[in-house]
């Protein structure tokens, strides 16, 4: 599988409005990628981000947890090399609260089910590519639940597993598929968390060059690192370390 380049490459980026999404369609478009397509569930929040360039950036009207959005894509899209499925919902909540499994279901939809259901959309034509990737945004928090966010690590590693599948499924075709693994970045899903935080763009950075030398996960910060580190060392211990967070 040779390494892939974003160079002349047509992308589909979800929840591209802002933070980590709008990072990814700014790296692409500085990349030289042929085509962004920049998805997001209301048009009017990608008009700046489409100024940049509009002869290279797409607006694409795509919420993710709307069957009828998501089988328009094929319609939409007419070439694809690169899929990122970086939309996703947070909301602060324990396992042991009231409305658990209310949130559970809601970000569940889309943090796991919507980029299942958004791949196999555009699968065929990313199997068409000369070279394809796939790009899956989970956290650090799908590898060790974290305090607080009990539901929303959960889809992280429903995220981290079908990533670890895809992967396996997908070899044969020579298509590649990349895990994100950020700790707490700075954009408005950490608004109040008082923590050092890089910028989206360093997630998108290091993800790119991670693509460019067909590594198969990312961890794009120095939170996630270290927590790696520890998990690897010892699962049980960043379980709690993160306990000892709340």
């Amino acid at each position: 599988m040779e390494n892939f380049q974003i160079k002349d490459k047509a992308a589909l980026v979800t929840g591209a409005n802002r933070g980590i999404g709008e990072a990814y369609v700014l790296e692409l478009l500085d990349g030289g990628a042929k085509k962004i397509y920049a998805a997001a569930r209301n048009l009017d929040n990608l008009k700046s981000l489409v100024a940049k360039n509009p002869d290279v950036i797409e607006p694409v009207l795509l919420d993710v947890t709307d069957v009828g959005h998501i089988k328009a894509l094929p319609e939409t899209i007419t070439s694809l090399d690169l899929l990122i499925n970086n939309a996703g919902i947070v909301n602060t909540c324990c396992f042991s609260t009231d409305n658990a499994l209310e949130i559970a279901r809601m970000e569940m939809e889309t943090n796991y089910f919507a980029p299942i259901q958004v791949t196999l959309a555009v699968l065929p034509l990313l199997k068409l590519s000369a070279q394809a990737a796939i790009v899956n945004v989970s956290s650090i928090a799908g590898i060790s639940s974290f305090p607080s966010l009990g539901p929303y690590s959960a889809t992280k590693a429903a995220m981290h597993s079908y990533t670890q599948g895809l992967r396996t499924e997908l070899a044969a075709d020579g298509i590649q598929v990349v895990g994100v693994y950020p700790g707490p970045i700075d954009t408005r899903m950490t608004e109040g968390w008082e923590m050092d935080k890089p910028k989206p763009q360093q997630v998108a950075q290091t993800t790119f060059t991670a693509l460019s030398k067909g590594e198969s996960e990312v961890l794009p910060d120095a939170f996630s690192q270290q927590m790696y580190a520890t998990f690897l060392e010892h699962p049980h211990q960043l379980e709690k370390a993160f306990a000892e967070m709340q």
